[in-house]
């Protein structure tokens, strides 16, 4: 993996955590144009990405990598600050989740396993909060999903109730499905919207207005 940060400090402290885990850091880089040339020259699995910093920031990296690779890595986010607006814009980029930069050893080296098996990295009612606090009501149209008609009315029902942060348990009681066949539809969902996680189901679901800021769902 790649670690980038513009402190030294949190670089080497990363990478000691995860080597004791048994992780392998390839690279180090502490801006964004250094970011994308390291992953461009390593090829890792999952990169933890510093939003601020100077120069080309996190955002613009991850814009950079997620389009250039054919097969492009796992970006996890770092931030000091909860529900950042960068945040959202880096989840809307294609990132697969976000970490705290005070996050403890054992959280850090799990999240990286995590989405380093494919999985998002934060529960979609994160993700609902990060975009009802940022998605402006009234603000741009939404952009409709070139692939949203491809979905069957089951599976724009789990999209919905999937980006209102209802986790697989739930989706199966509200349909009265088991969690396998919700598994399924997921996956489905994923596959035909051409997107990376839940995560980024979220905020589909939310841009393409199949979910608007502050409704409930009820009715």
């Amino acid at each position: 993996m790649v670690i980038v940060d513009d402190q030294a400090l949190v670089r080497t402290g990363f990478r000691m955590i995860l080597a004791a885990d048994g992780i392998e850091v390839v690279a180090e880089a502490a801006d964004g144009d250094a970011a994308v040339a390291a992953v461009r020259r390593t090829r890792p699995d999952v990169v933890l990405m510093d939003i601020r910093m100077p120069g080309t920031d996190g955002l613009e990296a991850t814009r950079r990598i997620l389009a250039d690779a054919s097969a492009p890595p796992r970006i996890v986010v770092l931030t000091t600050y909860d529900l950042d607006q960068y945040v959202y814009a880096a989840l809307a980029a294609g990132a697969s989740g976000f970490l705290l930069k005070d996050v403890t050893p054992e959280h850090l080296t799990a999240a990286v396993r995590l989405v380093r098996s494919g999985d998002a990295l934060l529960a979609p009612a994160i993700t609902r909060r990060l975009v009802e606090r940022f998605a402006a009501p009234g603000g741009r149209p939404a952009a409709p999903h070139r692939e949203l008609a491809t979905l069957t009315p089951r599976e724009l029902e789990v999209l919905e109730a999937l980006a209102r942060g209802h986790s697989n348990a739930e989706l199966a009681a509200r349909f009265r499905l088991s969690e396998a066949t919700v598994k399924t539809h997921v996956a489905r969902i994923l596959s035909k919207l051409r997107l990376r996680d839940r995560a980024q189901a979220v905020i589909a679901a939310y841009e393409t207005g199949l979910v608007t800021p502050g409704s409930d769902g009820s009715g």
